[in-house]
């Protein structure tokens, strides 16, 4: 308990410090690989193909063995990469761990990305920002005026508070590493294969559907945590929650507009609403309420929201194990 402890802070730490540089190899990459050769043997094995419609059983049932087949490789080539680590010697082991806690964390390197959508807007570059708007959405960012870009990269914090950072930080808590990386391994195939569209619609449910159940307790939580955040930081926090009580629903996910609204509340800006994907205009009930206009310093604070809710987690984190551990110690 102690050194999962210690292992989690240094993966916080390293998140905090690096973020995902480019140059480095990333556990999420080598996730991204196991899911495209799993599903391109898959669609094989099924005979899903474009020439060749497959009936909506074999796709449903090539998406739980994707799921299957995913989950289990990822978990198996991870024990055995931190297996050989601690055969090798055990301190390279804890480093390797301390890594991988790392890697499952995405703070800084959201937070960085999103500031590149700042910073262009800021400087009055559209075009700049609408690029780089599009490495963190998933929807079409083409015709999207300064005031949608804003919007986009302050949702796309807010969700991802959840997501990208609250969600993997409990699972290391309560699970270890391997629950972080089983629950990273889930996000990024909903991130991949989870769209309703004609490819994925059936084969990507089931890993959609478990993704909304991983992340259905930590939303919630991030929720929560986001509006102590926002009291601490002097923004809105009585709206915050008001707005969160009002419109945590109102989104396709259960879980994607809990953050989201809280956000929307303690900026005092209206979030959502419709949005292209793929060529389709998808309707879309907006979040919160338009007190002012959205800017682009909000992209600014909704970071501040992001590092202050997840030092709330964090410590939370390190208070409740450093209590279970005290307690068995001393029994």
């Amino acid at each position: 308990m102690k050194e999962r402890i210690l292992i989690i802070c240094a993966g916080y730490i390293l998140d905090l410090i690096f973020g995902d540089p480019h140059w480095l190899w990333h556990l999420v990459r080598g996730i991204g690989k196991i899911i495209e050769w799993t599903e391109r043997g898959l669609r094989r094995l099924f005979g899903i193909r474009p020439e060749k419609e497959a009936d909506i059983g074999k796709k449903k049932a090539a998406g739980i063995l994707l799921v299957l087949v995913v989950l289990t490789t990822t978990l198996a080539v991870t024990f055995g990469l931190l297996t050989l680590a601690g055969m090798l010697h055990p301190a390279f082991r804890i480093v390797l761990e301390c890594i991988i806690c790392y890697q499952v964390l995405a703070m800084k390197s959201l937070k960085v990305e999103s500031m590149k959508v700042c910073y262009a807007l800021k400087n009055g570059d559209v075009e700049s920002a609408r690029s780089a708007v599009s490495m963190i959405v998933g929807r079409d960012t083409g015709h999207l005026t300064a005031e949608g870009i804003t919007k986009a990269a302050v949702e796309t914090v807010a969700e991802n508070t959840s997501d990208g950072v609250i969600a993997p930080l409990l699972y290391l808590f309560v699970f270890g590493v391997y629950g972080g990386v089983a629950y990273k391994a889930v996000n990024t195939m909903d991130s991949m294969v989870g769209y309703r569209n004609d490819r994925y619609l059936y084969l990507g449910r089931f890993a959609a559907r478990l993704d909304d159940v991983c992340n259905f307790v930590p939303a919630r939580v991030a929720a929560l945590c986001m509006i102590m955040a926002a009291f601490l930081l002097g923004m809105d926090g009585r709206r915050a929650a008001l707005v969160f009580k009002r419109d945590r629903y109102r989104h396709a996910s259960p879980n994607s507009a809990q953050t989201e609204s809280v956000c929307a509340g303690a900026l005092g800006v209206e979030l959502a609403g419709d949005a292209w994907y793929l060529g389709v205009l998808h309707k879309k009930p907006v979040i919160g309420d338009a007190v002012r206009e959205v800017e682009a310093e909000d992209i600014v604070r909704a970071n501040r929201l992001l590092y202050v809710t997840s030092g709330i987690v964090f410590l939370a984190g390190i208070l409740i194990e450093g209590s279970i551990y005290g307690l068995s110690s001393w029994r």
